[in-house]
């Protein structure tokens, strides 16, 4: 067991920091509340499972299993610590509603997990699908191919890259993933040792997006949380045009080039900027149906 203590900038905000690195719920891989957060791991060095628990202005990290001295040496990175806010106070002050969630939200930080194949495994099952969908396939997934992570939390370790590339894809669909969501998930284990080894966040949009079934919408949900990338934008995205468009410019409807051209004053923020849009609960008017919870599992 390996421990480390943080100090913690005034008005850090835990756990909204920190959620973006579990899914919505029930994470198998980890736990938050307002004063933990616990996350398994397999670290370059072995399996390991890091504990944040925070009394007051102070964080202590606990690592345990082999990988302990690896995940308390990078967590301040995951905690969101090493994240810079720059010049973001001035190119936010642009604009009144940026402002306003920029100020609002400003305890608010991007952790930098250094994991990349565990966030791809639920960036892929988020391609093209509502969120309920792709968070219970994600639970299903991570059960079937989970293994006991070390220390007390009971957590499950992410699947082993390995193991996910050697099962054939039909066996997916009983967790609601067809073949072409399997496919591009197998593709990227059979090259995850690359991919962990990236240098930055540059590197590994460039390795993401070379695998077929990897496009820019799901490189940007990678890096923003594994690299604390705050420029990353998930362009593709079926809501964040539309949010983008409503909130900075008053336009019920926003395209891919639209978002792109209204972020374009907070280059190198342009992701943080669309962050706290959800964070602050914007959203722009619906029209139509919402789309289908759909299941794979009988076929």
């Amino acid at each position: 067991m390996t421990t480390r203590r943080l100090q913690l900038p005034d008005g850090y905000q835990f756990t909204r920091t920190l959620r973006s690195l579990l899914v919505v719920g029930h994470d198998p891989c980890g736990t938050l509340d307002d004063r933990d957060f616990r996350l398994s791991a397999r670290t370059p060095e072995g399996p390991g499972a890091l504990h944040l628990a925070r009394v007051g202005a102070e964080l202590t990290a606990t690592g345990h299993g082999p990988g302990a001295a690896w995940l308390v040496d990078r967590a301040d990175a995951i905690a969101g610590l090493r994240d810079d806010l720059g010049d973001f106070p001035a190119l936010a002050a642009a604009h009144p509603l940026v402002a306003r969630l920029a100020k609002t939200f400003s305890g608010v930080r991007f952790p930098a997990s250094g994991q990349i194949f565990h966030r791809l495994i639920r960036a892929i099952l988020e391609q093209k699908v509502t969120g309920v969908e792709a968070h219970r396939a994600y639970r299903k997934v991570v059960r079937h191919f989970g293994e006991p992570a070390p220390g007390p939390a009971g957590l499950v370790l992410p699947p082993d890259p390995r193991a996910v590339a050697a099962t054939p894809y039909w066996a997916f669909h009983p967790f609601g993933v067809e073949q072409r969501r399997t496919q591009a998930l197998q593709r990227a284990a059979l090259v995850a040792d690359r991919l962990e080894r990236c240098a930055d966040g540059a590197e590994a949009t460039r390795r993401l997006t070379a695998i077929p079934g990897i496009g820019p919408w799901t490189a940007a949900e990678v890096i923003r949380t594994t690299y604390g990338d705050p420029d990353a934008v998930s362009v593709g995205d079926y809501h964040i045009p539309n949010t983008v468009a409503w909130a900075l410019a008053g336009e019920p409807r926003g395209t891919d080039a639209r978002m792109l051209e209204l972020l374009k004053p907070f280059t190198g923020q342009r992701g943080r900027v669309c962050e706290l849009l959800a964070a602050g609960g914007i959203s722009a008017p619906r029209f139509g149906p919402r789309m289908p919870v759909r299941s794979f599992a009988r076929f």
